[in-house]
């Protein structure tokens, strides 16, 4: 079970005094021992990802032009996500009471301020994944997977 007080005198006490954040059991469930593990599951969905890069990108978009850019998503997963990510706070919905009645879709402030994570993660891309490419074909020459 995890807590979040720590012990005084153990690493996670002092983890917990040194970031100003209550510490995660290390012994609880590895989900909970992570802490990008909440993270990931907010921003590196299917869908997510390219609605994100798009909204970045491409600025204030209207749903069918979303649904255009992102090659593949169905109207109903793209409402999915688009609500789910309104409600993280990365989203935000402008409705325009007109005739027919618009709707657009922008990245928030809080969505913005991922920008640095998936620069990041573009540069390790760049530079890692012809390598995780060539891991992948030895593996699958070697006649893995081995018993």
């Amino acid at each position: 079970m995890a807590t979040d007080t720590a012990r005084p005198g153990t690493d996670t006490a002092r983890q917990a005094t040194e970031t100003g954040r209550p510490a995660t059991d290390p012994t609880a469930d590895p989900e909970l021992a992570c802490p990008v593990s909440p993270v990931v599951d907010i921003v590196f969905s299917r869908w997510t990802t390219p609605i994100l890069w798009s909204l970045h990108t491409f600025g204030r978009q209207r749903f069918v032009e979303l649904e255009r850019r992102i090659k593949g998503i169905t109207p109903k997963v793209l409402t999915q996500r688009l609500r789910q990510l309104e409600r993280d706070g990365l989203v935000v919905r402008t409705y325009h009471p007109e005739v027919p009645p618009r709707v657009e879709y922008e990245i928030s402030e809080l969505g913005r301020s991922l920008a640095p994570l998936f620069a990041h993660m573009a540069e390790w891309a760049a530079t890692h994944l012809d390598h995780v490419e060539a891991a992948r074909r030895r593996y699958d020459a070697s006649g893995s997977p081995r018993a």
